[in-house]
């Protein structure tokens, strides 16, 4: 049976541009999605644009133009970014979409069947820049005795008919859930909060609105829109053609095997959505993973600062496949990370240029140089030969659980273990004396470090895809020798095929700056 996995980014909201934060979450997910590909799974990325909501209606009157207009461009930038990034989604959504429209009404008839909405009345606080309703006891007032969320958005009371989804009734249900599905939510510490806002009491939801407009109709009464955090949460089962559930992708990928999320739409993805899903009748996904926030050399990131970091500007200063392994090397995956050009630039130079760079250039140079530009033979492995070996080979078997855990930069740490200790060899075998004193022991050690970067380049594919493409061209590797089936001494390199002739992969970074 084809092993199956299906991972969804958050879908972004289209009233500003990409940024960082942005592409961190789609990156996560990114190199979650290539490796599960690379190890045998038959897999599903899905990401795309929330484009429905008071927010997005005002944001388009701002501008002069109409809403679907004003989502048509800035919905263009986060497929750009993709692009930009060389992320491997599978599929783009967007709320606006027909496909959609038609999942999440049905999911609100789901609903009505089953008694889990009704019509009253709603009155108290919401916040536009959110799309979402505070309870008092959760606000802030500041000095001109303006209402704040937690958020920091500001608040304002609201009167107005509201369907409402029966949330109340799900509490003792949602605790259970969490009870019986330990890892449904990580990092742990976000499951203790979930648990303790769940614990604290639920009331039922506003699913509904009449003040506005631009959103999906709710199904019997065009004078309400359904509430944009229902809307927006059924993209990830209309992304697998949800109504249909009985064949297709629903059938094949349903439950989701991860939501990737910030931290601040935790609440949402893991209260809400469950709730949603088990009263319709339909399972929830297997886990919720809520990441931190980048800070900016010490400072938070806000538009009134000025401080914002643009991803598309980071990758044409310092090339993507650096700010790729950047961002998921810097800091432990869940917490909150700052963003430092000197800190770029150091990892760039020390672990990229300096460590797996110049262990690749100098292997494949002497290479080149001492064994006629072939694959060298093989000769007889000593047992420090094998025990360098075996430490790559079975490098894999970590890396799966790390992975699995969401923990990328213990992923990366583990694998920079490899080249260090790759580096560690070189030094200690001494190749180029060798070439002198024993060219067939010589020929055994650079064999051996060539079969070791083989192994390296091979899981360093889903952070730097471009670059360790690059080292696996210079190794002849074939195109459909590169998945983890290849790991292992029973697909070693063949000793005596030709290879191109050797060129840097990882260039130091020069500051230009401090250089003048």
């Amino acid at each position: 049976m084809t092993k199956r996995y299906y991972l969804t980014t958050p879908i972004y909201y289209v009233n500003d541009a990409p940024h960082i934060g942005h592409a961190y979450t789609t990156l996560a997910c990114d190199v979650l999605a290539r490796f599960k590909r690379l190890d045998g799974y038959d897999v599903k990325f899905l990401t795309g644009t929330d484009e429905h909501g008071q927010k997005v209606e005002k944001s388009a009157a701002d501008a002069g133009i109409d809403p679907k207009t004003f989502t048509d461009t800035v919905s263009q930038n986060f497929r750009d970014l993709c692009d930009v990034m060389n992320f491997s989604h599978d599929d783009f959504i967007r709320t606006t979409e027909d496909r959609h429209k038609l999942a999440v009404q049905e999911i609100w008839r789901r609903l009505i069947e089953r008694d889990e909405i009704y019509l009253d009345a709603y009155s108290g606080w919401y916040a536009v820049r959110d799309e979402a309703f505070y309870a008092e006891s959760e606000l802030t007032t500041g000095a001109d005795g303006k209402k704040t969320a937690p958020s920091g958005a500001e608040v304002e009371w609201v009167e107005e008919p509201s369907y409402f989804f029966r949330l109340s009734a799900w509490q003792d249900r949602l605790l259970k859930f969490y009870q019986d599905h330990p890892d449904f939510i990580l990092p742990k510490t976000r499951l203790n909060e979930v648990v303790s806002f769940v614990s604290g009491g639920l009331m039922d939801l506003s699913v509904s609105r009449t003040t506005f407009k631009w959103g999906v109709p709710v199904p019997g009464d065009d004078a309400h829109i359904m509430y944009v955090w229902l809307d927006a949460l059924t993209n990830y089962i209309t992304g697998v053609g949800f109504p249909e559930t009985e064949t297709g992708e629903y059938a094949k990928f349903w439950p989701a095997d991860l939501h990737m999320v910030g931290k601040d739409i935790l609440r949402f993805h893991a209260v809400y959505w469950p709730a949603f899903l088990m009263a319709a009748g339909l399972e929830p996904p297997k886990r919720v993973f809520a990441h931190g926030w980048w800070t900016n050399e010490g400072e938070k990131i806000s538009k009134s600062v000025g401080n914002v970091i643009d991803p598309i500007e980071l990758v044409e200063k310092y090339g993507l496949d650096p700010v790729r392994y950047f961002l998921l090397r810097e800091v432990p995956f869940g917490r909150d990370g700052d963003f430092s050009h000197q800190a770029m630039i150091n990892r760039m130079n020390s672990e990229l240029a300096n460590d797996y760079g110049n262990l690749a250039q100098r292997t494949l140079s002497m290479i080149a140089k001492n064994c006629d530009g072939k694959v060298p033979d093989r000769g007889n492995f000593t047992d420090a030969d094998m025990e360098f070996l075996n430490y790559n080979q079975n490098l894999i078997s970590g890396v799966r659980q790390d992975m699995d855990r969401q923990a990328f930069n213990e992923v990366l740490e583990n694998i920079w273990v490899g080249v260090r200790m790759s580096n560690g060899y070189v030094d200690a075998q001494a190749p180029w004396k060798l070439a002198k004193e024993d060219p067939a022991r010589m020929a055994t050690v650079l064999y051996v470090l060539a079969e070791a970067i083989r192994h390296l380049a091979l899981l360093t594919q889903p952070f730097m895809p471009e670059a360790s493409g690059k080292i696996l061209d210079q190794l002849s590797v074939a195109d459909n020798a590169r998945t983890f089936e290849y790991l292992g001494p029973d697909h070693a390199l063949e000793p005596g095929t030709p290879l191109p002739k050797p060129e840097g992969v990882f260039p130091r970074f020069l500051d230009s700056e401090k250089e003048s």
